[in-house]
């Protein structure tokens, strides 16, 4: 089945269904590992047990950036190659998205308060991630305010699009600005800083959180090209009986004239 095939909403649907309970799985399965992982590894000599908020907070974090990296992708599917399913893959991300940046928030709270001192702070890229956060925000009330779908889809792709040169912001801003955050300790020239014991189980929860974010993606389309085809019914329904009203008054409207000619 190629991408062109997955074009069609029907065997999109077909293929999910086939497929979720699988990642599901996998998703519970990686999770459960990364968790088990994570309370085997040790305390950092400096953070202590606080250190451990790194395995939830950092995999959330990177997800934030690459949820709208995704939804980036289906708006240019929605502008340039106008494909069925790309407004669908944007609007279901967004919710997720915005879940992944808030949880990136509080738990970044959470490990500053012991070790900046405060629970926020407004440097580079605490800001930039609420930015983030904010703009999920209104994505998702941008496609609730407007009632024509196809034009919601046109406006969500251009904000989409603009909104993505954050996300340069968000990964360079502790190299080119002073802000409380350590630079790239995982992903940098000469490779992770972080020792084994603390570097495998981050990756575990990355790769886990990853397909966390993917199983509720699919899942979110599902639902989403469902509803669509609901609406749509109902539309459908609505025509027919606003079209049979008018037949109706129309034939009673000439037999009212019949009669009148008559008498």
């Amino acid at each position: 089945m190629t991408l062109i095939d997955l074009a069609n909403p029907t065997r999109f649907l077909a293929l999910t269904a086939r497929v979720l309970p699988w990642l599901a799985a996998a998703t519970v399965l990686l999770l459960a590992i990364g968790l088990y992982q994570t309370a085997l590894a040790p305390d950092d000599y400096q953070q202590g047990a606080t250190v451990k908020i790194m395995f939830i907070h950092v995999p959330n974090a990177w997800l934030s950036m690459f949820v709208w990296g995704v939804m980036s992708i289906a708006s240019l599917g929605t502008l340039v190659w106008r494909h069925p399913l790309a407004d669908v893959a944007a609007k279901a991300a967004a919710p997720i998205g915005a879940a992944f940046t808030f949880l990136a928030l509080l738990t970044g709270s959470l490990w500053g308060r012991p070790m900046w001192g405060t629970y926020w702070e407004w440097d580079a890229r605490l800001t930039s991630v609420l930015i983030l956060f904010l703009m999920y925000l209104g994505l998702m009330a941008l496609w609730r305010a407007v009632d024509d779908p196809s034009r919601a889809a046109r406006a969500a792709a251009v904000l989409t699009l603009v909104g993505a040169l954050n996300l340069p912001i968000i990964k360079f801003s502790v190299d080119w600005w002073n802000t409380l955050h350590q630079p790239a300790s995982v992903m940098r020239m000469g490779g992770s800083a972080l020792d084994k014991s603390f570097l495998i189980p981050l990756l575990v929860m990355a790769v886990a959180f990853t397909l966390l974010f993917v199983t509720l993606h699919l899942a979110a389309m599902r639902n989403e090209i469902l509803r669509r085809r609901v609406r749509s019914l109902q539309m459908m329904q609505a025509s027919r009986v606003a079209f049979s009203s008018e037949m109706g008054a129309a034939s009673r409207g000439q037999g009212a004239s019949k009669e009148a000619g008559a008498a």
